[in-house]
């Protein structure tokens, strides 16, 4: 019986362990800025307090969450600029990111907050806690498309009708503007998220990270107003 107990306990540690790892690991970044409204901003996608805040094309806070996407025909729903990355210190940031982990799903990540070390590029060693605002179609496992103005817009392009950018977003579709000046030129509200790209983050391009999942800072829910279900932020 005694065995019996050991080898049940034994179990239950390795399952335990498994849930952990599912939030846990090395992963790689990518870079967007899309303007549309992110996937975890619609209702039922995850136990939440509220979807993810989407704003108007006056980036205004929109109180219908089944406003449609505003990358859709005819749609009425953005991204908020305050999704924008920001620096709390020389080694910490905070801000979004569209994300796809091995083994979870929207039910799992969706408003969830991860902590980024970054392992690669001018940034190794700094440390990004991030939540996810989104998912991508496009992304591979273990991976987290950082949200930031002049970016790359990717496979879709709500910039031109929110802010009037170029057809193509600003700078190249995959991967954006590629110098600090471009920042100059961009819509008030996304120069300081733009300008985070090349002062922070050291125009770092996709650097590899390793990850874990955390309690979301107040800082950061406060801005999206999602939280997930028996969540205290800190």
């Amino acid at each position: 019986m005694l065995a019996t107990f050991k080898n049940i306990a034994f179990l239950a540690l390795l399952m335990g362990s498994a849930t952990v790892e599912a939030a846990s690991g090395s992963g790689r970044t990518t870079r967007y800025w899309d303007c549309c409204k992110g996937s975890c901003g619609w209702s039922g996608k995850a136990s939440v307090s509220q979807p993810i805040q989407s704003c108007d094309k006056n980036d205004n806070p929109l109180s219908n969450m089944g406003a449609k996407n505003g990358c859709e025909s005819g749609g009425q729903a953005y991204m908020c600029s305050n999704q924008s990355p920001w620096a709390v210190n020389d080694n910490l940031a905070y801000g979004f990111a569209a994300v796809k982990l091995q083994g979870g799903s929207e039910s799992s990540w969706c408003c969830a907050c991860y902590k980024l070390t970054f392992t690669s590029g001018p940034v190794s060693g700094k440390q990004m806690i991030v939540q996810a605002t989104n998912t991508g179609g496009d992304l591979g496992n273990n991976h987290f498309d950082l949200a930031m103005p002049g970016g790359g817009v990717g496979i879709f392009n709500g910039c031109t009708n929110e802010w009037g950018a170029p057809p193509n977003g600003w700078g190249q579709q995959y991967g954006g503007i590629s110098s600090r000046s471009e920042c100059d030129n961009f819509p008030e509200k996304l120069k300081a998220g733009c300008y985070w790209r090349f002062d922070w983050f050291k125009g770092a391009d996709n650097p590899d990270v390793t990850f874990e999942e955390v309690t979301c800072p107040r800082a950061i829910t406060d801005k999206s107003k999602c939280i997930r279900s028996g969540q205290n932020p800190t």
